[in-house]
């Protein structure tokens, strides 16, 4: 059965996920494809991304139906710039566009006090939560700019407006994704282009900083947000009528986990 433009609002446009081998990247890049966007999943690991891709193509019922495909795997590294421009090239010589660009990468790790941080996480950390998201927006916006309209978000973190002791590094990731896009969102907003920020709470990821607090107590994972919760709220974002945007979204659990 063929989709009407308000079961697939997204037919036709072109949707890159950073971090779409797992957890939250690949939720959103389920969602996205099932509302009717051809999807890039990024990651570092092709195996991954290739399960990833299984899922989309069972969920839209592209190998059943021999429709075209709903997504295309990139093996890109955000942290690396040679990595990032070539995925840039890529997307230009291959779609000739880019209407959603979701910077999901990202690592997490409490990691102690600060003082006794090693520098190669303190560095690891910033260079995949916030270095990897000026690299995609360094390398991709331009498409965007050209075509005069596009959706750029960002997935931070409440730790990017509340203190997150033991996990300073996580934090300042955060809280720098967070005032980088209210930036750029200024910058591009001549351009018709919508930058968000979805600051996301508990959420059953595996990272150490969602699976306790700072006091070491596990968090009860059924209360916590799931992967799905968070790609809804980029599906609300990117359908939303081009007269608004929703400039920040911060999610949180219904329950305290």
């Amino acid at each position: 059965m063929v989709k009407s433009a308000v079961d697939a609002p997204l037919v036709g446009q072109v949707a890159l996920i950073t971090g779409a081998g797992q957890g939250i990247g690949r939720a959103i890049a389920m969602t996205l494809a099932e509302l009717g966007a051809h999807t890039i999943l990024c990651g570092r690991s092709r195996e991954a991304l290739e399960q990833s891709s299984a899922l989309i193509e069972k969920g839209t019922g592209v190998s059943a139906g021999g429709g075209s495909a709903k997504s295309t795997i990139v093996e890109c590294d955000v942290t690396d710039l040679r990595s990032v421009e070539a995925l840039g090239k890529c997307v230009a010589n291959t779609f000739g566009r880019l209407d959603i660009l979701v910077n999901n990468a990202g690592i997490g790790g409490l990691g102690g006090p600060l003082h006794l941080l090693p520098p190669d996480n303190w560095e690891s950390i910033l260079n995949t939560n916030l270095r990897g998201a000026y690299y995609c927006i360094h390398s991709l916006a331009p498409l965007m700019i050209e075509a005069g309209s596009g959706h750029i978000i960002n997935i931070s973190s409440l730790a990017g407006k509340n203190a997150l002791p033991n996990g300073a590094a996580y934090a300042a990731s955060k809280w720098g994704l967070n005032g980088l896009t209210y930036s750029v969102a200024e910058e591009l907003r001549a351009h018709n282009i919508r930058v968000s920020v979805i600051c996301p709470g508990s959420t059953n990821t595996g990272f150490d900083q969602h699976a306790s607090g700072s006091s070491g107590r596990k968090s009860n994972v059924e209360r916590m947000l799931q992967p799905s919760d968070v790609a809804h709220a980029v599906a609300m974002i990117v359908t939303q009528p081009p007269r608004a945007f929703a400039s920040e979204i911060l999610l949180r659990p219904t329950q305290k986990p």
